[in-house]
């Protein structure tokens, strides 16, 4: 069984949609939002939290830029749960789930940072939620999946972007055709 076979006999369920806000996109910036998205009994679920900065991370890699694009002020950081609790969160949250990202590159690099402040030297893989899209959806589906997406613009906070790619899944899905049916698995 090749990849393509395997990702289109895997149920949507056993995926998490993770986005980050961070501080900005210089290699020293920092994670200051994430969020969670999954597909539980038929609906879309979403963790997120604001991450107060671990002691490691430099004030200076805070960008008004990005601020401005994402809306949180640094202010609210300081009362935000610390990054060794959102990490401890985020690790109980995800449990047993397969993380894809529309950004792997970037949401690897705030996963890294976060995991890494509380001396997780483990890093789960991200996956491309592109690739996966097509592995898991076709025809119409996929089309409604890109529509879905098109018409709903991203929010660029980390909660609401993770569930706006959840809901495209959850929406395509009412409309694939079973693989089975199509005689494209056993």
């Amino acid at each position: 069984m090749d990849y393509i076979d395997h990702m289109q006999s895997t149920s949507i369920e056993k995926f998490a949609v993770l986005d980050f806000e961070a501080s900005g996109l210089s290699p020293h910036g920092w994670p200051v939002e994430i969020g969670l998205s999954w597909i539980e009994n038929g609906s879309v679920e979403t963790w997120s939290s604001l991450i107060r900065p671990a002691p490691t991370w430099d004030l200076a890699d805070w960008s008004p830029q990005s601020a401005a694009v994402h809306g949180i002020p640094l202010s609210d950081l300081e009362t935000a749960p610390s990054a060794t609790k959102v990490a401890e969160n985020f690790l109980h949250v995800l449990g047993k789930q397969h993380l894809v990202s529309d950004a792997p590159k970037f949401e690897l690099r705030w996963l890294s940072r976060l995991l890494q402040a509380n001396n997780y030297d483990r890093i789960p893989l991200i996956e491309n939620f592109h690739v996966i899209s097509f592995a898991l959806f076709d025809n119409y589906a996929l089309d409604l999946l890109y529509e879905t997406l098109e018409r709903r613009r991203a929010p660029h906070r980390a909660g609401p972007d993770s569930a706006r790619l959840a809901g495209a899944w959850l929406k395509a899905a009412g409309y694939q055709t079973p693989m089975k049916q199509e005689g494209r698995i056993a």
